[in-house]
This record gives C-alpha cells, structure tokens and sequence, in this order.
C-alpha cells in the first residue's frame, strides 16, 4: 500500500496513531533528554507493523529528528572554526551562532507540527534537509 494516496484513505486510528509520532518528538521540551528521537522511536516501534502510514511517517519523523540533532550540534561547532580561523569578530559570529542554533530549533518545531497536522488530515509529510538514515 502506497502512504502517497488520496488523503483519508487511512484509518481515523492509523492517521492518530501517525500525529501523535510526529508529536512525540515534541517530548524534548518538557525535559526528556533525547526524546526528540526517543518519542518517535517509541511510538514507530509500536505500530509500524499494524499500520503502513505510521511506519513511513515514524520513519520521517526519526530522520527528521536526527538530522536536526546533528545540525544543533554542527552549530556551535561552526561558529568555534569560524572565531578561531578568522581571528577577528568574535562577537559577530557568536551571534550569528546563537541564531543559527535558534533558526534551527524553530524549524524543527514548526515542521513538527505541520507534519502531525498533515498526517491527521492522512497526508504524508517530507520534512525538508532530512537526512534519510532509515528507508
């Protein structure tokens, strides 16, 4: 069965079931460390056989996650070249690391949210800069 069908093709359960993997990631800010990865991870592994809509859409959502993982931790890592190459503008490229970080933070909040309010409506979600470590 193809997950890019027509819309409502899925189960009110199977199209839950895939909101609230997209949400899960959502765990991380009330606290749980990694649980960004952990929440999707969990709920995929639950319900991935039973329903081919939360398995393409948990996989999504972990990619996903991940990618914006590594991105987070790039981040301050770029800024640290960049000061130590450059020598000069220390505080212009501790800014611009501060908003990079931010940037990324809110991207993947927002994406999060609209891939559970796609995947509630029966709509696959392709998360943009995923990195695909799950197929």
């Amino acid at each position: 069965m193809s997950t890019e069908a027509q819309p409502n093709q899925f189960s009110r359960s199977e199209r839950t079931w895939a909101m609230f993997t997209h949400l899960a990631a959502l765990s991380q800010l009330i606290g749980i460390p990694f649980g960004n990865i952990i929440g999707p991870l969990i709920m995929w592994i639950i319900k991935k056989e039973q329903y081919p809509f939360v398995d393409s859409q948990g996989k999504a959502a972990i990619n996903f996650q991940i990618s914006m993982l590594i991105y987070a931790a790039l981040a301050p890592l770029l800024v640290v070249f960049l000061v130590r190459t450059a020598g000069v503008g220390e505080p212009e490229f501790m800014l611009a690391g501060i908003v990079l970080f931010a940037a990324i933070i809110i991207t993947d909040i927002v994406q999060t949210i609209i891939a559970a309010v796609s995947a509630n409506d029966g709509k696959a979600h392709h998360y943009p800069l995923a990195i695909r470590f799950i197929k």
